[in-house]
């Protein structure tokens, strides 16, 4: 009786992942609706937070802050460039070719999480801006909306001249 061999499996490659985003081929940081930005073009700072948290936030540097120049995010057209300014205004500093985003985040003790979180961020900022707003065309009304308003309002107007009092003719 011969013993059956299961076949060898190939270890598949994983993407590459930074933080709870994954990197493309080219090494960049996907951050949705085709918008990447290079890890190298990211400027981290930690710092100590602020909270309770006792000996360990008096003694490590958790709290992440994350800047990006808005040049350096590939992917956005001019148009987007304006709609990211707007959403992100409290997130933006520096002007003019120097204007970045800055976001940072202390929500938890660990400095891997909050910079997670901070990457996190920024790929909702920018997917969003990314995204074209539907342009609104007016409509005409229908033919039948139309006649049922004009319709109520003869009734109503009818309805109001029956309250009336008529002086009486002698």
């Amino acid at each position: 009786m011969t013993e059956r061999v299961p076949p060898r499996r190939v270890p598949r490659e994983e993407p590459k992942r930074f933080g709870p985003l994954s990197l493309t081929p080219a090494g960049r940081i996907r951050l949705g609706r085709g918008c990447t930005v290079a890890p190298t073009d990211i400027d981290w700072n930690f710092s100590r937070s602020g909270g309770p948290g006792g000996q360990h936030a008096n003694k490590t540097s958790t709290k992440a802050e994350l800047r990006v120049l808005l040049t350096a995010i590939d992917g956005l057209d001019l148009d987007a460039i304006e709609r990211l300014r707007s959403i992100a205004t409290r997130h933006l500093v520096g002007d003019g070719a120097q204007e970045a985003l800055l976001i940072t985040d202390s929500q938890t003790r660990s400095q891997a999480d909050n910079r997670d979180a901070c990457v996190a961020r920024l790929s909702a900022v920018v997917s969003s801006a990314a995204i074209r707003p539907k342009v609104r065309r007016p409509t005409k009304p229908t033919w039948g909306s139309v006649t049922r308003r004009l319709d109520e309002k003869k009734r109503d107007g009818a309805k109001k001249q029956g309250r009336q009092s008529r002086p009486d003719d002698e």
